[in-house]
């Protein structure tokens, strides 16, 4: 809304920041943080007069969750609330790239909602069927990634690029959507695993969401594209300011989710701040450095693969607990130890997954 404000740029010189976006980017990060705190503590006690006994927490699990029961979830309406309002204030709305990703958040967002609402009002584990779950997300992925191929420029939009190598391009003509699909539900269930202890995924999704602002607004810059030969893709620039807004966003929960925390993401949070990410890798050809910078949510899904199906198979377990973080705490390790290490482990692969940018 506020980049119109450009508009009248020739009367009121001032206004012409409001074209540059990275001025929007830092508008954007300051007011999702600004709305996150201010309105988090009255949706926080909102939610636990509403939700009652809170979360459920698993009998099986580390003992020392068992001080957590109680804690409201769905803090992810905090989050979208936040990004919502911050992206329309900031974005420019004739971009076509802005309304998929936020529509992919919200239709995900939606779908976590469902699930946390059937979790915490039944107070079982079992909320939404797994398999209507994945086959709406699938539906809604499919036709995000349908939109995003049909905004860019042929055969380039439906392409697949690799890091590292300048003119390895792959066209996968119409089999793209079913690849972009993978990438947008494979990020959203991947984050969601992630979503284990306080403060786990919010770090790693903020410095995603850094990452994939940097790579965004390089890959729609044509200057800055052309002189570190990666792919232009014109129009996804302005993604930067979306994701300006979950790193406020996600700023602004932190302060609520850092331990002992007041609130828990919940599905409704997880699930949308992984489609969206997945939604802008596509978007701006990067979905393989997506699964370098995103390392940590990539570890987490394998780790849930790699039980069920050695536990199918065998009758035996890989890990003491699945997700992998719970099987540090079972080995010994602190909450507060493995929510550190592995945010040091994003640090150094969000820098890996930026460093394709150069070294091609």
């Amino acid at each position: 809304m506020l980049y119109y404000l450009a508009g009248l740029a020739e009367h009121i010189q001032f206004l012409n920041v409001f074209r540059y976006i990275t001025f929007r980017t830092g508008g954007a990060l300051i007011t999702s943080a600004l709305i996150v705190f201010l309105f988090g503590p009255r949706i926080i006690d909102s939610l636990r007069i509403r939700q009652g006994r809170g979360q459920p927490i698993r009998a099986d699990g580390p003992q020392t969750h068992f001080k957590k029961a109680g804690t409201p979830t769905m803090g992810g309406l905090m989050i979208m609330t936040g990004i919502i309002v911050s992206s329309l204030l900031w974005a420019n709305w004739s971009n076509v790239y802005v309304w998929i990703v936020l529509l992919v958040a919200l239709s995900f967002g939606a779908i976590g909602f469902y699930d946390d609402y059937l979790k915490v009002s039944k107070q079982t584990f079992k909320g939404f069927s797994a398999r209507a779950r994945l086959g709406i997300e699938f539906l809604v992925a499919a036709i995000a990634g349908l939109a995003i191929m049909w905004a860019g420029q042929e055969p380039f939009s439906s392409s697949l690029t690799f890091p590292f190598a300048k003119q390895l391009i792959l066209n996968l003509g119409i089999f793209f959507i079913p690849f972009a699909a993978f990438v947008m539900v494979g990020a959203g269930n991947a984050v969601n695993f992630t979503d284990g202890l306080d403060g786990l995924a919010t770090v790693p999704v903020m410095i995603a969401a850094a990452s994939f602002g940097v790579i965004a607004y390089l890959s729609g810059n044509a200057i800055f594209a052309d002189y570190l030969q990666i792919h232009f893709t014109p129009g996804t620039g302005e993604l930067a300011v979306v994701l300006g807004s979950v790193i406020g966003a996600g700023l602004g929960f932190l302060w609520f989710n850092a331990p002992p925390a007041a609130i828990f993401m919940g599905d409704t949070g997880s699930l949308a701040l992984g489609g969206l990410i997945g939604a802008v890798a596509v978007a701006t050809k990067h979905e393989i450095v997506l699964a370098i910078i995103g390392g940590v949510f990539v570890m987490e899904a394998m780790s849930v693969i790699i039980q069920v199906a050695s536990f199918k198979m065998t009758g035996k377990r890989v890990f003491l607990m699945a997700p992998i973080h719970h099987h540090f705490e079972k080995k010994g390790w602190t909450e507060s130890q493995v929510v550190i290490r592995f945010w040091i482990i994003a640090v150094i692969l969000a820098l890996i997954g930026l460093s394709t940018l150069k070294l091609r």
